[in-house]
């Protein structure tokens, strides 16, 4: 009896360590699972709810293994996804700086890219319609670069700060006078008639964009100095535009003169060969009108550009806002003059 009970108790202790290591082993391959799946890989159920059978520890290794290899190889595909979508994104961002880069040129060089970024037209394709467009962006830059400023001289920003805004509105009205030439390059008639302003925008004819009276009462008080610049730069504004404005009359009466030199006695076009002489010397005329269209946009290019130049920054930035105000009253006007009631 002594014997047996011996050997009952030893085997209940093998029987205890072997469960013991069994145990120990699933927890350690749990806790491997664990870390390879970042804590969030399947638990392997506890000692609690083994079963007691030993035949079945060759099989829950097998899982456990199999799920260990189940679980690199998600994470390997992982890994390589996340490369891919970091790749993707970086060759975007490449793509769309370079597209930034060209259609900012294409302005610059007067070119219009639709929407659909496959079409390319020059302004010669169609001038009018891509500077109206042009322009309508350009007044809506224009409008928040001067509410910018607006902001800056009201809160009495500094000389360094005002400076980069009145900068960035120079360069921002070179932007039009170059798009304004490589329109009238494409449709001179479109440029000379105005329609892409408001009536009364086109209405105000002068070659020169500063109304000097207008900054003289805006600015005061100027220097003696100031002054005198702001009335030498008046006077030969003045005496270049009304050079243009002669010109342009000439020319004009110089293109009818030609077209009608090509009418026969009762008033038909008579020989052909006379008349394609003379609407081809109709054309080069046009092409004197462009340059004169050129010229007047240099004359206010560079009458606004010496204007800064005698002002201060900050008698500058008030000048930039006093132009726009002026020109902003007279797009009000139009409309209102549209919207006028009509019996």
């Amino acid at each position: 009896m002594a014997d047996a009970s011996s050997r009952t108790d030893t085997s209940i202790v093998v029987d205890t360590d072997d469960k013991n290591q069994r145990q120990n082993f699933l927890i350690f391959l749990n806790q491997v699972v664990q870390m390879e799946n970042g804590q969030n890989g399947a638990i392997v159920p506890s000692n609690s709810s083994e079963p007691s059978d030993r035949s079945d520890r060759p099989m829950d290794q097998k899982v456990v293994l199999r799920r260990l290899a189940q679980n690199r190889e998600a994470a390997r595909k992982s890994r390589l996804r996340k490369k891919a979508y970091v790749q993707q994104l970086e060759s975007s961002k490449l793509k769309l700086a370079s597209l930034e880069q060209e259609l900012q040129k294409a302005r610059q060089q007067g070119i219009f890219i639709s929407s659909s970024g496959d079409q390319t037209h020059a302004m010669s394709g169609n001038g009018a319609m891509t500077f109206d467009l042009e322009y309508t962006r350009w007044l809506e830059e224009q409008n928040k670069q001067i509410n910018e400023l607006r902001t800056a001289v009201n809160a009495h920003a500094s000389d360094s700060d005002l400076r980069l805004i009145v900068d960035g509105i120079m360069a921002h009205y070179d932007e039009i006078f170059k798009l304004k030439g490589a329109a009238a390059k494409a449709d001179v008639f479109h440029m000379l008639s105005g329609m892409w302003k408001t009536p009364a925008e086109s209405y105000n004819i002068s070659h020169v964009l500063v109304n000097f009276q207008l900054l003289v009462n805006q600015l005061e008080p100027l220097t003696e100095q100031q002054l005198m610049g702001l009335s030498s730069l008046e006077q030969s504004s003045h005496q270049a535009e009304d050079a243009l404005s002669q010109g342009m009359e000439a020319l004009q009466q110089s293109l009818a003169e030609t077209l009608a030199g090509s009418l026969g006695p009762s008033g038909s076009s008579g020989n052909v060969a006379n008349y394609m002489g003379q609407m081809a010397m109709a054309m080069g005329k046009l092409g004197t009108l462009e340059n004169f269209l050129r010229q007047a946009d240099n004359l206010r290019q560079q009458t606004l550009h010496q204007m800064q130049r005698i002002l201060t920054i900050r008698q500058a930035a008030r000048a930039l806002l006093a132009i726009h105000d002026y020109f902003s009253r007279l797009r009000a006007l139009s409309s209102l003059w549209l919207a006028r009631p009509r019996e």
